[in-house]
């Protein structure tokens, strides 16, 4: 995977009223098109053994994002305006959520971009937390 792009993903989530802060990632990975959609692909390392990752993947659609990762059974659907619901790999185990977005605004092009998705997850129909994402991918420069 040639890795020539600058991807940071910036997550928060709200259980009830409590905020539960700001969680940032930043790597480098590939960004490319193909059939009219775009494809965000990255590495996420284990925070317990450097040299084990697993591949995520974000597939950008009009009007839907799909986000999955190598070696699991997590299969995230955004689409705004609706609820899916998804599997979500836990590491222990797997588990059905709903996933209802509610904003889902992509801004990419051919060089980048920024996503912005606000979505709810819920669990046996029960609200679990709120959820924002900030995305950006930018090439990075050659030297």
């Amino acid at each position: 995977m040639k890795e020539d792009y600058a991807i940071t993903i910036k997550g928060r989530q709200v259980y009830g009223d409590e905020d539960q802060g700001e969680v940032c990632l930043s790597a480098l990975g590939t960004y490319k098109q193909k059939d009219g959609a775009r494809f965000i692909l990255y590495k996420e390392y284990d925070e317990e053994d450097a040299r084990a990752y697993r591949t995520a993947l974000l597939k950008v659609e009009p009007g839907m994002v799909t986000m999955s990762r190598s070696g699991s059974s997590t299969r995230l659907i955004l689409e705004k305006g609706r609820r899916h619901l998804c599997l979500y790999d836990t590491g222990f185990g797997s588990l059905t959520v709903g996933i209802y977005t509610s904003q889902l605004d992509v801004d990419l092009d051919d060089s980048g971009g920024t996503l912005e998705i606000t979505y709810t997850l819920d669990v046996d129909s029960n609200l679990s937390s709120q959820n924002q994402l900030h995305i950006t991918v930018n090439p990075v420069p050659v030297l």
